[in-house]
């Protein structure tokens, strides 16, 4: 089983293995995620980081619930490891963006009856909940708009990747990718304003 020791040092062996996985090679996917493991627990870190992000998952938990979402997908839809680490941000933004929904929605009682009480106490939800799901919604706004917008965001902010990562998977200058970046946080702002 390889190991990934460095960022460089298993490229080509990630490359090939996502290669042998999406012609249905027993095993090839099992070895990715082995191989891949170090790198997405990096990605995860980058989502969770800065506190109160999210509170119901930790970096592993992350990770795993990732790899199941893989494995129920079918495919991993991409071709090369850069698109195979793009892959890997959205769907752990939508399992974040998951655990929080569900977490609200048992805050608010799941899918018991309602009963109003009449008191002044309200259950607050912390600030980088709502935020979260904020983002999330002026994100998929976005994206209807602008597309490329909505995916240099997606990269950034949910992928942890940087101008230049994010220029050369989307094969754009890092400058365009900065413009595109100032851009899109303005409009995002915009939306969460209003």
């Amino acid at each position: 089983m390889l190991l990934v020791s460095n960022r460089g040092a298993a490229v080509d062996d990630i490359s090939d293995l996502i290669i042998r996985s999406n012609a249905g090679e027993p095993g090839a996917r099992d070895k990715l995620f082995a191989s891949a493991y170090a790198e997405l627990r990096k990605l995860a870190r980058s989502r969770l980081r800065d506190g109160g992000r999210n509170t119901v998952l930790d970096t592993t938990a992350l990770v795993h619930e990732s790899y199941l979402r893989f494995l129920n997908s079918g495919q991993l839809r991409s071709d090369d490891r850069r698109a195979f680490f793009a892959y890997a941000s959205r769907v752990m933004r939508s399992v974040i963006i998951d655990a929080v929904r569900e977490r609200q929605a048992e805050r608010r009682g799941g899918d018991l009856n309602r009963l109003t009480l009449n008191t002044q106490l309200i259950d607050k939800l912390p600030a980088g909940e709502d935020e979260l799901l904020q983002v999330n919604e002026a994100l998929e706004a976005l994206a209807q708009a602008e597309p490329r917008l909505a995916k240099v965001v997606e990269m950034r902010y949910f992928g942890g990747y940087t101008e230049v990562e994010i220029a050369e998977a989307m094969d754009l200058t890092e400058r365009t990718v900065r413009r595109d970046w100032d851009k899109a946080r303005l409009l995002l702002e915009l939306m969460l304003k209003a």
